[in-house]
């Protein structure tokens, strides 16, 4: 007896012939050398409604069934939508990113449409395994760990105003051209890169420092602001870092400056998760001696070319240049 359950054409021949002749199932299905179920299944599905069996239609119902199945089929089966998640998860983006965005670009277009677990167990599929697939997660094996912020020292720093007193505007995230900085450590070194990145449109900028000074810092933070149009730099809030001393440089740039409460890095959780961001290209332990200013501006262009959840799936550079396009 066969094992395969699909007919053939010449099958479904001698099925409707000997049909015609009156013969049963199980007559059928040993001439055909076939089970009784699979003849049986056969003309349920593939019969005529008043009960005769013609080959001719039969096949097409079952080539039709097909085509409809492949249709229907797991999205990441689709060749494009696949080609276009692993060029995303190779360039970064997260499977929620990738699945917002396909969301976003074919809104009309429900076969577009997957869930980002889709994308997850297609990553940790065994027959996907030797690919490695989860290696491009920004977490790697999707454990979400906390990072350990840099401890900030108890300094006087003139002219500081507290993050208490920011507006209501700049909190709530309403108004456009208030920004978050920090710098993130060098490991085995003095040198550093300063971070802004702004609060509406999570829009990131950096710049290195070959030491964690003050007058570094400032010079980084002009270099930063000087480049953004007035209604793009209204405001940054800092930590208490020995680097913000000179802060008050941004007073001329007409730019408000704000602290927030030490071992506080929570209250600049915009700026603390795009350092994280910059620290899955830049790991701890990484000389930033050994990183040019071209391949760091390269890594934030990505950033900021990634689609977030929080911006409706829109990218950063995207937000940020339709505020600026905006008349004030």
């Amino acid at each position: 007896m066969k094992n395969s359950s699909k007919l053939s054409f010449t099958e479904r021949e001698r099925i409707s012939i000997l049909k015609a002749k009156g013969y049963g199932v199980r007559r059928i299905a040993r001439a055909l050398d076939r089970s009784p179920g699979t003849i049986s299944e056969e003309i349920k599905r593939n019969g005529l409604c008043c009960g005769e069996y013609k080959a001719v239609s039969a096949q097409w119902s079952a080539e039709n069934r097909k085509e409809e199945k492949y249709r229907q089929r797991p999205p990441l089966k689709n060749r494009k939508i696949l080609e276009y998640t692993l060029d995303k998860l190779r360039n970064g983006w997260s499977p929620e990113q990738i699945a917002g965005r396909l969301k976003d670009e074919h809104p009309t277009d429900k076969t577009w449409h997957i869930h980002f677990e889709t994308i997850y167990r297609y990553i940790y599929a065994k027959a996907n395994k030797a690919e490695r697939l989860w290696e491009f997660l920004p977490r790697k094996q999707g454990k979400r760990r906390k990072k350990d912020g840099r401890g900030v020292r108890r300094l006087h720093i003139a002219q500081r105003v507290s993050i208490h007193a920011r507006p209501e505007a700049v909190n709530n995230r309403t108004e456009f051209g208030h920004w978050e900085g920090d710098t993130v450590e060098s490991v085995g070194d003095k040198s550093g890169i300063h971070t802004e990145v702004e609060r509406m449109s999570r829009f990131l900028q950096a710049r290195k420092v070959s030491a964690i000074t003050s007058m570094e810092g400032i010079a980084a933070q002009v270099s930063i602001f000087r480049a953004q149009p007035a209604k793009a730099r209204k405001s940054t809030t800092l930590d208490n870092g020995c680097e913000n001393h000179l802060h008050m440089v941004l007073h001329e740039h007409g730019m408000r400056t704000y602290f927030a409460d030490p071992y506080s890095s929570w209250q600049r959780g915009t700026n603390e998760n795009h350092n994280g961001l910059l620290r899955r290209y830049l790991p701890k332990g990484t000389n930033f001696n050994e990183v040019s200013e071209t391949e760091l501006q390269d890594i934030v262009t990505e950033i900021n070319d990634r689609p977030k959840k929080i911006l409706g799936f829109k990218t950063s550079a995207e937000v940020y240049n339709s505020h600026i396009r905006c008349s004030d």
